[in-house]
């Protein structure tokens, strides 16, 4: 059975080079980075490297790369110790975030008693921006804004500087997700001006569990893993060092090959778009997920024209043909619940209907789109 993997935006599959590092590393570079010996010495100078080198790609200086287990564990970093340690009362933030920051402002906003003010979004899934500003306009309350960068589902993209310069004019600190963007995306972050940033290697074709905080120094956070000191005391917990190493030797070939590579995919999902007018009447790009401007050249959101009755068993349907795709995020995969980011911007008739999103690699070729579309167009026409 052929098998196709369109689900890029849950997972990427780890480059072959990034691989053999994570495998060279854990053989061979064993000791415990904050050990005296030379083990341990050893293990010091990869993992600092590796640091200089993620920060090297961001242009932010090494101390404000901070090792994490991934996007989840830097957006509750943050979140978490803005309200606790720096006096944070307000947060800023969306409906179509990711669940690492909903379910985390919600909580806190349970427990702290922070005001919590979501920003209206239009059909095409963009911030409504002259509300935060608006809202900046109080600064009574110290406020913190988060708005992820690229949205996972739609794939809308966030004009970061401009956020950024907003809310600095206004005394409010700015963290985005950019879990999605980081290695397909050049960020220049001194030039940007977030202060908080979350990343993870496996959206990049690195390792699983293992990611980054960028916090901008002198930010005066506080941990959330309390042990020992590693990470300038911001992380407790022996580092994963050969993930850590396998994470920046991905971002380095992400960046090192980021013109070619996003000409490939750019190319590829206008081809798959090309072929959805071919083959499929009436389907419909969610959001702006057709406009490269907007939204992200690495996935698309497909409104089928496919009856209720029949939409339940599609992806399982596509399963059993070997193409992966998702109905939104992975980490909502097994809910009932229809994705909290399309409730926000489709009207009742439109989530009726099934919506898949289909993300790219690198990996992905034409004859795969082919197959996909003439799998999709079965299903349709299927009585």
């Amino acid at each position: 059975m052929k098998q196709v993997y369109f689900d890029n935006a849950a997972t990427t599959p780890i480059r072959e080079e990034v691989a053999q590092v994570v495998f060279d590393i854990m053989k061979s570079n064993f000791g415990n980075p904050s050990s005296s010996h030379a083990f341990g010495r050893s293990s010091r100078v990869l993992l600092e490297q590796s640091r200089k080198s993620i920060a090297k790609h961001l242009n932010v200086s090494a101390g404000e790369i901070i090792f994490t287990s991934g996007g989840t564990e830097a957006d509750n970093l943050v979140l978490k110790s803005a309200v606790k340690d720096l006096g944070v009362s307000r947060i800023i933030t969306s409906k179509i975030e990711h669940h690492a920051v909903l379910h985390t402002v919600e909580q806190l906003q349970e427990r702290f008693n922070v005001e919590v003010n979501y920003l209206e979004i239009n059909a095409e899934g963009e911030l409504d921006l002259i509300q935060l500003d608006n809202l900046l306009q109080n600064e009574t309350r110290y406020t913190l804004v988060s708005l992820m960068h690229i949205n996972n589902e739609i794939g809308t993209i966030l004009n970061l500087k401009q956020v950024a310069d907003l809310c600095h004019s206004h005394n409010a600190l700015f963290h985005t997700d950019a879990v999605q963007s980081v290695g397909r995306y050049k960020l220049d972050l001194q030039n940007v001006g977030v202060d908080f940033l979350a990343a993870s290697a496996h959206k990049f074709h690195g390792p699983k569990g293992v990611g980054f905080a960028y916090i901008k120094k002198n930010s005066r956070l506080r941990p959330m893993i309390l042990g020992g000191e590693q990470e300038r005391g911001l992380r407790a917990g022996t580092e994963n060092i050969h993930s850590i190493v396998g994470m920046e030797k991905a971002l380095d070939l992400a960046y090192q090959n980021l013109n070619s590579e996003s000409k490939y995919i750019k190319e590829l999902k206008a081809y798959f778009i090309k072929q959805l007018e071919r083959y499929i009447s009436n389907y419909k790009l969610n959001a702006a997920s057709g406009n490269d401007e907007k939204s992200t050249y690495t996935m698309v959101n497909v409104q089928l024209p496919i009856p209720p009755e029949k939409s339940a068993m599609l992806l399982f349907q596509l399963d059993l043909k070997g193409i992966a795709c998702s109905k939104g995020s992975a980490c909502q995969s097994g809910s009932s619940q229809k994705s909290h980011v399309l409730t926000e911007i489709l009207n009742k008739e439109a989530l009726e209907k099934p919506s898949l999103r289909f993300s790219f690699s690198i990996n992905n070729t034409r004859e795969e789109v082919d197959y996909v579309v003439e799998t999709l167009k079965t299903f349709i026409q299927t009585p």
